[in-house]
């Protein structure tokens, strides 16, 4: 399949520049995959499409404030430091503007000399292995300098930095939201939960590979970038009891489906923790996921090919011009959709 095959136009001004108040009101658009009804309803509603006995599957990663402003040493240039994926306790894969500029052996200064970092390595893909040095610890140190990765396409700043954070995060790790979870609220999860609706948590630490662009024509040539991710042997019992019963898996967000279908094998979630780099696209047959909530993607990105592996590509495209037309609000902050 072609990259062009995934492209759509949208109006800028339909891209979301801040969140929703409160979570649950935001809108949305759910789509029927036996008859093809596409309803407009808000997200505080979804608990009427979850029947006791049901499992939603919620991504319990937690942001860090993974974004670094510094400059070089020594009386070196401005530069920013963006942390991917931790190595070690203070050692991280990173990647670095300007990059050029940045090799093996230079060192970097923040917050005034409270948090240093020295070049190790260059990384296949262009990024840098950073070790940091602070007195104290080194999170401590990154709570207070660093500043939270929202998506470039977010131009307004963030007056709460728990914005962007789910109301279950609970794992550090990620440089990017699991943004299809900031809808919920402690009092909606509480409802479903009384409706007996199990919510059981999963985990991917959420890398920029998932929305690096794709830049191949043929779409099977793009290479994802790894994440980490874990479903606990309690998880993937509770999973695989609520199918055997008749339950169906709702996922929460596109992080959800990956970390599932990477733990799945003929129909059955494992218990599992390791590296994924699974890219879903149309063709894939989904062994774990009944059912997805997730929000309105980017053209061309990997996250919309994931939709359509679940919905179909012209339904899906159809769905997406629905949207525009009716002003849904777009990507991380934006409108959410329920494909059943």
């Amino acid at each position: 399949m072609k990259l062009s095959d995934f492209v759509y136009d949208l109006p800028e001004e339909l891209i979301a520049q801040t969140p929703m108040e409160p979570r649950d009101h935001s809108r949305m658009m759910v789509l029927n995959r036996e008859n093809h009804e596409i309803l407009h309803r808000h997200f505080y509603d979804v608990i009427d499409y979850l029947n006791p006995g049901d499992v939603l599957v919620v991504n319990e990663t937690k942001v860090i404030p993974a974004r670094l402003l510094g400059h070089r040493l020594p009386g070196g240039g401005a530069c920013e430091v963006f942390l991917l994926k931790q190595l070690a306790p203070k050692k991280w894969e990173t990647l670095v503007r300007p990059g050029k500029k940045l090799r093996p052996g230079q060192q970097v200064s923040f917050g005034d000399g409270l948090l240093t970092a020295t070049i190790l390595d260059t990384t296949d893909a262009g990024g840098r292995i950073v070790e940091f040095f602070c007195e104290g610890s080194f999170e401590a140190a990154l709570d207070r300098l660093g500043e939270m990765p929202l998506p470039p396409y977010i131009h307004e700043q963030l007056q709460d930095k728990n914005r962007y954070q789910t109301v279950y995060a609970r794992q550090e790790g990620s440089a990017a939201a699991p943004t299809a979870g900031l809808h919920f609220t402690p009092e909606l999860l509480k409802r479903i939960r009384e409706k007996g609706v199990d919510v059981v948590p999963v985990l991917l630490h959420v890398g920029l590979g998932t929305f690096r662009p794709v830049k191949t024509e043929n779409i099977e040539e793009h290479e994802m970038h790894t994440e980490s991710f874990e479903v606990t042997p309690e998880a993937a019992r509770r999973i695989n009891a609520a199918r055997a019963n008749g339950g169906k898996i709702v996922a929460v967000g596109t992080t959800s489906v990956r970390t599932l279908e990477s733990a799945s094998e003929n129909g059955v979630v494992l218990p599992k923790r390791g590296e994924t780099s699974i890219f879903i696209f149309p063709g894939y047959k989904f062994q774990a996921v009944d059912a997805l909530i997730t929000n309105f993607h980017l053209p061309g990105s990997t996250l919309i090919m994931l939709i359509s592996a679940l919905y179909g590509r012209e339904k899906t495209l159809a769905a997406y011009e629905t949207a525009v037309r009716e002003k849904y609000r777009f990507f991380s902050f934006g409108d959410a959709m329920l494909i059943l």
